[in-house]
């Protein structure tokens, strides 16, 4: 399976766990809720909901009895298919569950942390920790190469490509900050939690955004189409 179906995947279950929807709904929100998909389509979509039926993640409903009844005569007329609405089972709950427990350095690339970011709401608060410190480590690290690559080759460039390089570095610049901010609020919640008389008998749940600072944008800056990295 390539990364960008595991992401699909992911963000599937992590959809279908708010509500059962029909694969229309799937993608409508696939690509306003979780932009990093705004490029696929239902050729995408179908053979991903297909194998999660097939592991027992997933299973297929008729729509609505009283909608079904009421399409049906159009339906054998038109040809057209009745509305399958995708239910998640227990086991793909679990599943789900098992996936967002994961902080490995998959968590941390582009495509992976915009779609876990998205889910953050139903992440505990130490796994959220770990994902958005790994995250920041790889940008330092991306942030240290372009520096250095930008050293090399600064004499080589003309103006309009070293523009394009400190444009680059500024965008990665930006998102550390950004990280710097989330968990700075993840840990201050969690220290007013401890220090609440109530804090010793308190367990983190998912939900618990720690405070996230007030933002207009808690979308993660995209720094997918950067020219170094």
């Amino acid at each position: 399976m390539s990364r960008r179906s595991g992401i699909l995947e992911f963000a599937v279950l992590g959809l279908l766990r708010e509500s059962p929807m029909h694969g229309y709904e799937l993608r409508k929100r696939l690509n306003t809720s979780l932009g990093i998909f705004r490029a696929f389509s239902y050729g995408t979509l179908y053979p991903c909901l297909k194998t999660l039926v097939a592991n027992g993640w997933l299973i297929e409903e008729p729509a609505a009895a009283a909608d079904a009844a009421s399409t049906a005569p159009a339906s054998s007329l038109t040809g057209r298919r009745a509305k399958i609405v995708y239910r998640l089972t227990t086991e793909g709950k679990e599943h789900f569950e098992e996936l967002l427990s994961h902080t490995g350095p998959d968590s941390w690339e582009d495509e992976h942390f915009a779609a876990r970011f998205a889910f953050f709401g139903q992440t505990e608060r130490d796994v959220r920790m770990r994902v958005l410190e790994g995250r920041r480590s790889r940008l330092e690290e991306r942030l240290e190469k372009m520096r250095a690559s930008l050293a090399r080759t600064r004499e080589r460039l003309d103006d309009y490509t070293l523009e394009l390089q400190r444009h680059g570095m500024e965008s990665v610049e930006r998102e550390v900050r950004w990280l710097n901010e989330l968990i700075e609020s993840e840990r201050s919640g969690r220290d007013r939690r401890r220090s609440s008389p109530e804090g010793s008998a308190q367990q983190d749940k998912p939900g618990e955004t720690g405070g996230l600072p007030r933002r207009r944008d808690t979308t993660p800056p995209d720094t997918s189409d950067d020219t170094a990295k």
